[in-house]
């Protein structure tokens, strides 16, 4: 159980045993946190006692969500985004992977056919 001071009532780190992943509720009780009371991210982590960069990766994810741009000035990409990336580079690998390998039966057939 984690005691928080302020407005705030303590909430526990609740962790599904099976996967190490905390809820949603938890993430984004903890997000919050980090927004509303002006502290740092290693300041809330520590007070959750959980690892600050795991909050820090929340706390991207939350910003990218909202459209915040980040320390750069660009703007993150958003999970659905992300999805999306990730599913296009594996469907290009294959592509080019297929292409791959109709050339080389091409050439084969090339050769074949002059014999």
């Amino acid at each position: 159980m984690v005691q928080v001071i302020g407005r705030y009532r303590s909430f526990q780190a609740v962790m599904n045993p099976f996967d190490g992943k905390y809820s949603p509720e938890f993430r984004e009780q903890a997000v919050e946190l980090v927004k509303a009371t002006g502290k740092t991210v290693a300041e809330v982590a520590r007070d959750l006692q959980i690892n600050d960069t795991t909050l820090g990766n929340w706390v991207k994810a939350d910003r990218a969500e909202r459209g915040e741009p980040d320390s750069s000035g660009l703007l993150p990409l958003t999970a659905e985004e992300r999805a999306e990336l990730t599913r296009l580079r594996r469907e290009n690998a294959k592509l080019k992977t297929e292409r791959e390998i109709l050339k080389k039966a091409a050439a084969f057939f090339v050769t074949e056919s002059t014999r």
